[in-house]
């Protein structure tokens, strides 16, 4: 695996960018029909995964990242479960629903890897690295 310099480099931070951007356009356009409790939350876990990459990276440790890489995760299932709300309420199209949700899984998935491989990895992050 390349050394990954800054969070955005990362993939799965890159595809939770797309999904909330995504959601924002659908958001901004009316698709919700004002309902600002939803529009709160699922703007806010869309966010939260890709906000959570990005702090548990900057931690500079393995055993934080991957903390922070799990609340990522959990905010994913958070927003799959608010997409099905959009979907009951016609604020999204079928099509659209299926869309959103499987890019959700997809970052599920490049989470997951992500976790596995910090924690096989022998590396421990850069805060662990000793002064030269």
């Amino acid at each position: 695996m390349a050394t990954i310099k800054c969070f955005e480099d990362i993939i799965s931070w890159q595809r939770a960018r797309a999904l909330c951007r995504f959601v924002g356009e659908l958001i901004d356009g009316g698709k919700f029909k004002h309902s600002y409790r939803l529009i709160d939350q699922i703007e806010g876990s869309s966010g939260s995964i890709m906000d959570n990459i990005a702090e548990g990276f900057e931690r500079s440790g393995n055993k934080e990242f991957v903390q922070f890489l799990y609340i990522s995760k959990g905010s994913c299932g958070e927003f799959r479960s608010q997409l099905y709300r959009a979907l009951d309420r016609k604020y999204v199209s079928q099509e659209e629903f299926d869309l959103l949700y499987k890019h959700a899984k997809e970052i599920i998935v490049l989470l997951q890897k992500l976790i596995d491989y910090l924690q096989t990895s022998e590396l421990k992050g850069t805060k662990f690295r000793s002064a030269r």
